[in-house]
């Protein structure tokens, strides 16, 4: 018996290898005998610089950098010749700021900027990137700036790239952008279709997970529209993705000519995830939630798409599983199991996330 275990993370719980792993051992519970193939997954955010530079056999690269609050931070991409992979929830994370010190007004993405200056030292002139987990919603200026762009206000004065400060911009000046860029190929990782702005763009959907008040959404999202119209690319905020990383997809795509993909095609065809499924009796993945939006670009459909071309059943194992996630069972889904009691206390089910795995696997696999 072949068994594929492909889960992304279950934030907050278990990484996607340690899935994989608390997948493995549920199985050898009941199956002391079945072949089981560890494939971790990602569609851009926690894990997938380890799902990819794992894929590629990647040297890892530390860097310095800062975090979306601009303190110093140590991260790490892969590197692989003159290709690069890594993601901004190493660097500008949500994960990486402690919930009483998130403030998105003062937070930026200049980390990443920083990052990729990095890889571009190190000769890297094609970068995949990750955009899910962000703390920011600073359209991507944070970044920009940390590649040479400025921001200038009305006399010319330099502005911050904040977005307590972006009603205050007039102009985004790129004269200064690294030259590098240009002979650069960015591929971008993008699992969200939202617009930057308006009731599905960027502020008024991911705001709320980043600390933003309600009261707070309609700044912000002005700010966001202010900066699209200052680029000259207003239309551009319209098209699927614009809204990724708190407008960061917006920036990649019209400032540095960023291709954005769904992220758990480009992991899966790194992973060679096909190849993995193909001849096997079962797959398994899932992640720490799978609700109405899972179908949209989600690891867990990805996956379960992979499985069924191959003609292969899947089930989805979840923390959580909520309203509209039963339409995934007419999307090549056998079943969806919860790995935890509905009453379970969130910090105790987060906490002992890989037994309660191990033990959803093994319950599943005997019944």
């Amino acid at each position: 018996m072949k068994i594929v275990l492909a889960p992304d993370s279950f934030k907050e719980s278990m990484t996607a290898q340690q899935a994989a792993q608390a997948m493995a051992l549920g199985v050898h519970d009941v199956h002391p005998d079945a072949d089981t193939l560890m494939v971790p997954m990602s569609d851009g955010g926690e894990g997938f610089v380890d799902a990819v530079t794992a894929a590629w056999n990647a040297r890892v690269i530390a860097a310095d950098t800062v975090d979306a609050l601009g303190r110093p931070i140590r991260a790490v991409y892969g590197l692989d010749g003159a290709r690069a992979v890594m993601d901004v929830a190493s660097c500008a994370g949500l994960e990486l700021i402690d919930p009483a010190d998130r403030d998105v007004l003062r937070s930026n993405t200049a980390g990443l900027g920083l990052l990729i200056k990095d890889a571009m030292d190190h000769e890297a002139r094609s970068i995949m990137l990750g955009i899910g987990g962000s703390a920011t919603n600073d359209v991507g200026l944070g970044m920009l700036t940390a590649l040479g762009a400025r921001l200038r206000g009305p006399e010319g004065e330099e502005i911050a790239p904040y977005p307590d400060q972006f009603d205050r911009i007039v102009e985004i000046d790129i004269s200064g952008l690294d030259p590098r860029l240009s002979q650069t190929r960015f591929q971008v990782a993008c699992d969200v279709n939202n617009p930057l702005t308006g009731p599905e763009g960027a502020t008024a959907v991911f705001g709320p997970q980043k600390g933003v008040s309600q009261e707070l959404v309609p700044r912000l999202d002005r700010a966001l529209a202010q900066v699209a119209r200052i680029s000259g690319k207003e239309a551009a905020a319209a098209l699927p993705g614009a809204g990724a990383a708190g407008g960061l997809g917006f920036a990649l795509r019209v400032f540095l000519q960023a291709s954005l993909e769904p992220g758990v095609e480009l992991v899966a065809h790194a992973v060679d995830l096909a190849e993995a499924v193909a001849g096997a009796d079962l797959v398994l993945t899932g992640e720490g939630s799978v609700d109405a939006q899972t179908l949209a670009g989600k690891t867990p459909a990805g996956v379960a798409q992979t499985a069924a071309q191959a003609g292969v059943p899947c089930v989805i194992f979840a923390g959580r599983i909520k309203a509209g996630a039963e339409n995934l069972l007419a999307h090549g889904v056998r079943d969806l199991v919860a790995i935890s009691a509905s009453d379970e206390p969130v910090a105790h089910a987060l906490s002992h996330g890989r037994e309660n795995l191990r033990r959803a696997v093994g319950d599943y696999l005997r019944s």
